[in-house]
């Protein structure tokens, strides 16, 4: 099964404004399933650090090993990182920037993407580097309410368009066995109906 078709069933308790006769407060319990996201909070910085790794070491073997400019060596590791990570992700599911931070790239059937899918999804990184600007505002007890311009990434692009997963290493195992356990239950669901 694939991963956007796993459903994870979460109970949320409500509160109500009436009591028990102990005075304890009674809640609602709401039943949802949602889709399962088998990503982790903080990636898109993981990511932007595992990018700059990779195109930082392109950049040194450009400019020690064949002596070109700074930045004609910089310009040069950004096709560089795109094919070799496309390789790499379609082999090993990870590239060295990526194997630093323990990050791991699925398709949506939970396995490594192929070449030309993961040749996709590096082109399109270059669109998640162009960065947004956001207005934040935060209140302190000894400055009071201070608002500022706050820099984000929108890291999640190029996955979202190529139905892509940054995982963590240690997490490959349940998604194997979470969509395994989904697929043969469809496939309960399925032979029972006929």
């Amino acid at each position: 099964m694939k991963i956007s078709e796993i459903r994870e069933r979460k109970v949320i308790h409500r509160p109500t404004f009436d009591f028990d006769r102990y005075g304890k407060r009674i809640y609602h319990a709401y039943e949802y399933y949602l889709p399962y996201n088998p990503g982790f909070k903080g990636n898109e910085t993981q990511r932007l650090f595992a990018k700059w790794i990779d195109m930082a070491l392109f950049s040194a073997l450009f400019y020690s090993l064949f002596h070109e400019n700074i930045l004609i060596s910089i310009g040069l590791s950004v096709p560089s990182s795109i094919i070799s990570g496309a390789i790499t992700e379609s082999y090993f599911g990870t590239t060295l920037g990526k194997k630093i931070f323990r990050m791991k790239v699925i398709d949506d059937g939970g396995n490594y993407p192929v070449f030309l899918h993961s040749l996709k999804r590096n082109l399109l990184c270059l669109v998640n580097l162009f960065p947004i600007f956001t207005e934040y505002s935060s209140k302190t007890a000894a400055m009071g309410r201070r608002t500022g311009i706050q820099m984000n990434f929108r890291m999640y692009l190029n996955n979202k368009i190529c139905t892509t997963y940054i995982v963590k290493e240690s997490k490959m195992k349940e998604i194997k066995s979470i969509s395994d356990a989904d697929s043969v239950q469809h496939t309960g669901l399925i032979d029972s109906e006929n």
